[in-house]
């Protein structure tokens, strides 16, 4: 997709279509009513039957009025006239979306947009720019039958912008395609059933990354060298799965900037039926969703890569299946993890931060400035955050207002959640160093509290994106989260 800004009158623009906003009652935004006074009242005119009445994120395509090169208009709701972030987000992605239903090959959008003090020229650019691909993305899906026709949509122009403000916007475009692509990337990857994304398949993909990108470099630890690292955290869950664990190292090595690396952390169980403290089967297809935290990972170093940040950047992804057979972990083992730290498992169903222990401890060696892993860790963090906010812990207040003010930025909100020392005391165990769970009470905190004991020294937070990375149900899929936020983080670490 080719996205650029314009900077003079959308009436002169030669495109196929020609995109809108209306706002309430009718309304016509600024650049609206310049081209409905270009087109001589065409469309106030239409306006006034009623038919359209600027309904938030609503469309109407309409053949365009002489004078205009364009051959259609689209007119998009947008609402009150006090326009929000989120408001204009919505109508961008309405409009997009009405767009690809087209044969339109261009299109120039001019929607009213929110006050430059909540979205600047930079950031309009990067957020139209992940908004457009989001709306574009098409699932992966492993259907028999004739696929549709791809959207013919291949051209978009953004504005108008003023010419002193047109590189801001443009870097922002630049910024927001490798978000976007990596947005994409993890959803190909999640989308994926269980069956073809195993861990042999994510590490394959890692492999992949590397071989188009010059500046990644790609290891992977077999199950030999698993243990040979003593990472007996990780061990005992893939131990009840045919499937073979992989830990990959993917690393980003910057031509200049910081030497101490940011390291991320995804978890990566490509299938999770609880093990032997089984899963109740309605909605267990989901767990296939389970490795969202490395796919978000993969697709952050797509964008690392992509840009070529000068910021050096690992990922490490433990990928393994939880699966119940005869020789699974059984609740009341203890274990011991890479730290040397002994684990009574009581749940089966908390491996997330089992894996994830292990590569905490593994991420010491690289010395790194900070550390952040990703993981749908917790049923309790979608109860306590709902799909809106991915849940925020950490060791550093910091890092965590970082993350979080990424989130604000990008329009891929976090919130923080306290992770004080009572929750710790929650983890003790009769016969071992500490529990794998907690209990109910607190169960998302609980979770990050275990990860907390592996990351002293470290510079940590642990984002659960348990009810932000996917949506279950009939609009079963995956939402690209938390990678726009990552793009923000890393790029301000970057300096960019």
């Amino acid at each position: 997709m080719q996205i650029d800004i314009f900077t003079g009158n959308l009436a002169q623009r030669d495109a196929d279509c020609l995109v809108v906003g209306v706002h309430d009652g009718g309304e016509l935004c600024a650049a609206a009513a310049a081209l409905d006074r270009r087109a001589g009242g065409a469309i106030s005119r239409f306006l006034k039957r009623g038919d359209f009445p600027g309904r938030l994120a609503e469309t109407l395509l309409l053949p365009a009025a002489p004078r205009l090169k364009a051959t259609r208009i689209l007119l998009v709701g947008q609402g009150g006239k006090s326009v929000t972030r989120r408001n204009w987000r919505k109508a961008l992605v309405a409009a997009v979306t009405a767009l690809s239903r087209t044969r339109c090959a261009s299109a120039a959008v001019a929607l009213a947009r929110p006050e430059p003090r909540e979205l600047d020229d930079y950031l309009f650019g990067r957020s139209a720019t992940e908004a457009i691909h989001a709306a574009l993305y098409r699932v992966n899906d492993l259907k028999s039958g004739t696929k549709p026709a791809a959207p013919a949509l291949a051209r978009i122009a953004l504005g108008p912008v003023r010419p002193t403000r047109a590189a801001a916007a443009r870097r922002g475009i630049a910024h927001g395609q490798a978000s976007g692509k990596g947005a994409r990337l993890m959803r190909d990857l999640a989308n994926l059933p269980g069956n073809v994304c195993t861990p042999g398949y994510l590490a394959d993909q890692a492999r992949a990354l590397a071989e188009r990108h010059p500046s990644l470099r790609v290891r992977v630890l077999e199950e030999a060298d698993i243990r040979a690292e003593k990472m007996g955290c990780f061990l005992a869950v893939t131990q009840g799965s045919d499937q073979p664990p992989k830990f990959i190292v993917l690393e980003h090595k910057a031509k200049r900037g910081p030497r101490a690396p940011v390291v991320l952390v995804g978890k990566g169980i490509t299938f999770d039926t609880g093990g032997i403290s089984l899963k109740d089967p309605g909605a267990m297809d989901e767990m296939k969703f389970d490795m969202s935290g490395a796919a978000a990972v993969l697709g952050a170093m797509a964008m690392v890569a992509e840009l070529d940040l000068p910021l050096n950047v690992v990922a490490l992804v433990p990928t393994c299946e939880n699966m119940p057979s005869g020789r699974a972990i059984k609740p009341g083992d203890i274990v011991t993890s890479a730290a040397g730290t002994t684990v009574e498992i009581l749940n089966t169903d908390a491996e997330g931060r089992l894996i994830l222990c292990d590569a905490l401890h593994y991420a010491r060696r690289f010395k790194p400035q900070a550390v952040v892993d990703l993981a749908t860790l917790t049923g309790a963090c979608v109860i306590a955050l709902g799909m809106h906010h991915t849940g925020v812990m950490a060791n550093d207040d910091a890092l965590a207002r970082e993350l979080v003010d990424s989130g604000l930025r990008a329009d891929d909100r976090a919130w923080q959640l306290p992770l004080t020392e009572e929750y710790g005391e929650q983890l003790k165990s009769n016969f071992a160093d500490l529990a794998n769970v907690a209990g109910r009470d607190g169960g998302a905190i609980t979770a990050g509290a275990f990860l907390a004991r592996f990351t002293k020294g470290l510079r940590w937070a642990h984002m659960d994106i348990a009810g932000s990375a996917y949506v279950g149900g009939g609009a079963k899929g995956s939402t690209g989260r938390p990678v726009a936020l990552l793009t923000d983080f890393l790029l301000r670490r970057a300096g960019r």
